[in-house]
């Protein structure tokens, strides 16, 4: 059984929805990152989700986009991201890690070289936002192969058609993104949501994350209550701009954000629970 799969039997076990945390690699620096996802981790989380830096996110918006131009003005490389990981691993060897970011970087390193190194670090699902599902088999096969499953989003502007495609490539979980938007959009109606999420649970049976557009613990609660898992990313970025020259407070600010988020997502799901005699 993969980590992912292992975790996420884990959180039905306990009744409870995962919380699955972005943080883009390199920052605010490069030497911050490992310590920032061991303190997510004891504040509550429970799959990891590291950005890998990228010239043109398409899909995130600005605060994002800001968190991947302080990383690269720090020369934060794609091998970098998975030398973080492999370090992560030396103290953690049961958290999944999954590695987000876009095809660009992935081609220009080889994608079996990408495959072999991130394998070897202990990276454990993949999920780059323009790769499409349907041209995905080679590189799914090669990170299949050392053990990295494949993960793809879909959207409330998902056909039917794709639908099937992303249910039947994508291994570990699948991501919804909740809004039509980029990532730090602030709408999001969890009633809609919850419908929506429906006809995917028709096709597969594989976890379903939600993310985009929750920004606090209020949000992550409403949405566990029907997802399996939560992910929450522009909310903890944002929090560099707080603490521009101060990584100790920002890992700080974002352990305390996790860790509020959690203690909501638990009592939301704990008040959904059947009264026992």
């Amino acid at each position: 059984m993969s980590r992912i799969a292992k975790r996420f039997a884990e959180t039905r076990a306990h009744g409870r929805a995962a919380l699955i945390p972005y943080v883009t690699a390199g920052d605010p620096a490069p030497g911050v990152t490992v310590a920032l996802m061991h303190d997510l981790v004891a504040a509550g989380a429970d799959l990891l989700e590291l950005g890998v830096p990228f010239s043109d996110p398409m899909a995130d918006g600005p605060v994002i986009q800001l968190a991947c131009e302080r990383a690269l003005a720090h020369g934060t490389s794609l091998r970098d991201v998975i030398g973080m990981v492999r370090t992560f691993r030396e103290r953690d060897r049961d958290t999944p890690v999954v590695l987000m970011g876009y095809l660009n970087p992935v081609e220009r390193m080889g994608s079996e070289a990408f495959a072999e190194a991130a394998g070897a670090a202990g990276v454990d699902g993949v999920l780059l936002v323009d790769l499409p599902p349907e041209e995905s088999a080679d590189l799914s096969g090669l990170l299949e192969r050392v053990g990295i499953e494949p993960i793809f989003l879909v959207a409330p502007t998902t056909s039917s058609v794709r639908l099937h495609h992303v249910a039947a490539a994508a291994r570990g979980f699948i991501y919804y993104v909740s809004l039509k938007g980029v990532t730090g959009s602030r709408s999001l109606d969890t009633n809609e949501l919850g419908a929506r999420l429906g006809p995917i649970r028709a096709l597969t049976e594989l976890p379903l994350g939600v993310g985009f557009g929750i920004r606090d613990a209020e949000t992550a609660a409403r949405v566990a209550r029907v997802a399996d898992a939560v992910v929450v990313g522009s909310a903890i970025v944002r929090l560099v701009e707080e603490f521009p020259e101060a990584p100790e407070q920002f890992r700080a600010a974002a352990s305390a954000l996790v860790r509020e988020m959690r203690t909501a997502m638990d009592a939301a799901r704990m008040a959904e629970a059947p009264a026992t005699v």
